[in-house]
């Protein structure tokens, strides 16, 4: 149980309807529902009546309701005594479809660690659906996702761009794409290619540069960790944003380089995004503030200049 999913009952309660208070909230209907409903199987109790015309507070839920507002209101004391402003969590919690992000990601955590040595920071890799939804519920703090741009991020969370880059096919330097100065979606197509599974950025963006064509054989893979050791094992190539492949343990020992597609001017976006939310422990600040300045020492941008990128052999 979670005082978010309590403070989420107590607005509905107060605005009469689970529509208004996901406005409030700055939550989607469905997540605020969906939240509801973890709550209501934890306590085995009907919180809300669901009829067609909304959600109102169950009459079992009014009888809880004087107990739901006991632990907000000693959840407030607890956090007045302790001085919210000076609060550190034992944990934060990142969520990450791009976990390699090397330069930006493990300079952010050893200087968090060094700031905060008893704050753990814990680094979990999953879809952009699932780091959304548990942003929403509040299970993860913080979350880095790809957006290619154009992409509209979701209105209940607040994102800030950390780095732009661009798509690049990621080979083996024995390949032969590599002694080009860059690739086509042609020459894809002659290519085993390693795809990430549906659900990711680059999914999309691979099957909207082939126009749905199919290349001569395909992999399918979660993530881009797996998808670059495929890479290096010589199974075939993969398509990342280069803020990817950029100073990658991999791409630093010569497993695995990188090639620009031909005429291709898309951008993929890195996004740092948070719940919206009016208290946040002063570790998760901290640890968002580590991100926006590193990216900022960065540049906003990974990318390798034009010469680095279409060479040859010294990769």
């Amino acid at each position: 149980m979670r005082t978010e999913q309590l403070e989420y009952i107590a607005a509905v309660t107060r605005l009469g309807s689970l529509r208004r208070a996901a406005e409030e909230l700055r939550l989607s209907q469905p997540a605020l529902s969906e939240t509801v409903r973890n709550l209501e199987r934890e306590l085995g109790v009907d919180l809300l009546e669901r009829r067609r015309s909304g959600a109102t507070m169950s009459a079992e839920g009014r009888e809880l309701l004087p107990h739901i507002v006991g632990v907000l209101e000693a959840v407030d004391r607890l956090r007045a005594a302790a001085g919210e402003q000076h609060r550190v969590s034992r944990m934060v919690r990142v969520g990450t479809v791009n976990a390699a992000t090397v330069p930006l990601l493990i300079p952010v955590v050893r200087a968090f660690r060094a700031a905060h040595p008893v704050t753990q920071v814990e680094v979990v890799a999953a879809q952009q659906t699932d780091i959304h939804r548990a942003l929403a519920e509040g299970g993860l703090d913080l979350g880095l996702v790809n957006h290619l741009e154009g992409d509209d991020p979701p209105a209940a969370l607040e994102s800030t761009r950390l780095l732009h880059g661009r798509p690049v096919v990621c080979v083996r330097p024995d390949s032969p794409l590599a002694s080009r100065a860059a690739v086509s979606g042609e020459d894809l197509l002659a290519q085993p290619l390693i795809a990430m599974r549906s659900g990711y950025v680059m999914n999309r963006y691979v099957h909207r540069l082939l126009d749905g064509r199919s290349p001569c054989f395909s992999y399918s893979t979660d993530g881009a960790e797996m998808g670059k050791l495929m890479v290096a094992e010589g199974l075939g190539v993969t398509v990342l944003p280069d803020f990817s492949v950029v100073g990658d343990p991999l791409e630093r020992l010569g497993a695995i380089t990188y090639r620009p597609l031909a005429g291709d001017t898309t951008r993929v976006l890195l996004m740092l995004q948070r719940r919206r939310a009016a208290s946040v422990p002063r570790a998760a600040r901290d640890l968002r503030e580590a991100f926006v300045r590193r990216a900022g020492d960065l540049g906003g941008t990974l990318s390798a200049p034009p010469d680095r990128a279409a060479g040859g052999a010294e990769d």
